[in-house]
């Protein structure tokens, strides 16, 4: 069976922000393109300390209708920028 380039496995029962289950691909999670994009843009504007965590998550909701906490935003800004030293 051919899976997706996109696609990622399903690791646990917590299904990651931007992705959703397809039921042609069993143990495996699809992308959300345009949710993506925008947790790319709010996580990079986090970094830079252009808005706050809080103001992150209102605009993750805000554009996809889906929400996410701040330790969890937080923990992806981390994980794909590396931590900012002080």
């Amino acid at each position: 069976m051919f899976i997706p380039d996109d696609y990622i496995r399903r690791t646990s029962s917590t299904i990651p922000f931007g992705y959703e289950l397809d039921a042609d691909f069993e143990g495996y999670l699809k992308p959300i393109q345009e949710d993506l994009k925008i947790l790319q843009e709010v996580s990079e504007a986090v970094f830079h300390g252009e808005i706050s965590l809080g103001i992150g998550v209102d605009w993750l909701e805000a554009e996809t209708g889906k929400s996410m906490s701040r330790p969890g935003l937080k923990k992806y800004v981390d994980k794909v920028y590396g931590r900012k030293k002080k």
